[in-house]
């Protein structure tokens, strides 16, 4: 563009120049608004989702397991899953683990895992490594977090990032749980309960909710 400026301000009087300044810097806007993503959720408030796997275990392996050793729990991948309100998912280690538990369900990004395989195991391996309950296609899950949304007829409050703890280096490779900081999944309250399965959905935020403190 300054090229083309000066260009102007050899063959325009003042009032036609400013002219032509105002409405080069209009084209300018107009392309930098025309770039804006189209699934920020920031932006829009409902956005098409793929459930590409869903998994329950029915204990904890490395969840406060810190000093003790990791345990084997199998983690299942299944079809559909049952959202009850207020407890979690019916045959998964934290249904009625506690009352008000933020993580009653917990969420993973796929285009995360596909950059984990890629980038840190370099080779083939399964999303159930993660242990989430869901994983998913379509969104950031960082923008739901404080955000009361509904998937299906599942509605969900999200409480905070599903922080990665060192045992991801076991259960992935070495180098998982510093990559994974900032976008280990999304803990979530369900407040409507529902089926969810495989396939895909509407995502749409209805609403917010109160920061939780970190250490809640």
């Amino acid at each position: 563009m300054g090229g083309v400026g000066r260009s102007l301000r050899c063959h325009t009087s003042g009032g036609k120049f400013n002219f032509l300044l105002s409405g080069i810097e209009l084209l300018k806007n107009t392309v930098i608004f025309a770039r804006a993503p189209a699934h920020n959720l920031r932006q829009s408030l409902a956005v098409k989702v793929t459930l590409k796997h869903i998994f329950i275990s029915p204990g904890h392996n490395f969840y406060g397991r810190h000093g003790k050793g990791a345990l084997d729990f199998p983690i299942e991948e299944v079809p559909a899953i049952d959202c009850v309100a207020g407890r979690g998912i019916r045959g998964d280690r934290f249904f009625d683990y506690k009352p008000d538990y933020r993580g009653q369900i917990s969420l993973f990004d796929w285009a995360v895992y596909e950059r984990v395989r890629d980038e840190v195991v370099k080779g083939d391996f399964h999303p159930r490594a993660f242990r989430r309950n869901v994983v998913m296609e379509g969104v950031d899950l960082n923008d739901l977090i404080d955000k009361r949304f509904t998937l299906g007829g599942v509605e969900l409050t999200g409480s905070c990032e599903c922080s990665p703890c060192y045992w991801m280096d076991q259960a992935c490779a070495p180098g998982t749980h510093e990559f994974l900081k900032g976008y280990g999944g999304l803990r979530a309250r369900i407040v409507e309960g529902g089926q969810l399965q495989q396939g895909e959905y509407e995502l749409e935020v209805i609403g917010e909710i109160e920061p939780e403190e970190k250490n809640a």
